[in-house]
């Protein structure tokens, strides 16, 4: 899939939609506390809003109490990194390694194993309960 596959300007696009792209796309971000993902703790995957790659395991998934999904780590091999210069800050961007897409941050200040914080927000994935072929992931929004 290319990374605007999931974005058609053919078609009438919901408010879900349109906040999934510019996330993913032009390096939004949603506001602290909006996810409905922060309280998801059933056992399953979380997938790219973007292109369905999978990029966390519930079992790296921990409250921060940051305001958005934090996990400790992600996938082998699902992620890729940049310097965010952006606000006055450095920071390390975090995106999917399949379609580039926008998720979040990582941050030095998480639990062990790793120590790191991947603050994620919630509309750039979809979350894949355990037991579900995931063919059609649950969406964080109606």
């Amino acid at each position: 899939m290319s990374p605007d596959d999931s974005f058609s300007c053919a078609a009438p696009q919901s408010a879900q939609s349109l906040a999934r792209r510019r996330i993913l796309r032009e390096h939004g971000t949603e506001p602290a506390g909006s996810s409905p993902l922060n309280a998801e703790k059933r056992p399953g995957r979380y997938r790219c809003a973007g292109c369905g790659a999978e990029l966390f395991s519930s079992t790296a998934k921990y409250d921060s109490g940051s305001g958005w999904p934090s996990f400790h780590a992600p996938e082998k091999e699902a992620l890729g990194f940049s310097e965010d210069r952006r606000f006055g800050m450095a920071r390390t961007e975090v995106h999917c390694m399949k379609c580039q897409g926008h998720l979040g941050h990582v941050f030095p200040d998480g639990p062990a194993p790793t120590g790191q914080r991947y603050c994620i927000n919630g509309l750039a994935l979809d979350f894949v309960p355990e037991g579900d072929c995931g063919a059609d992931p649950e969406k964080t929004t109606p």
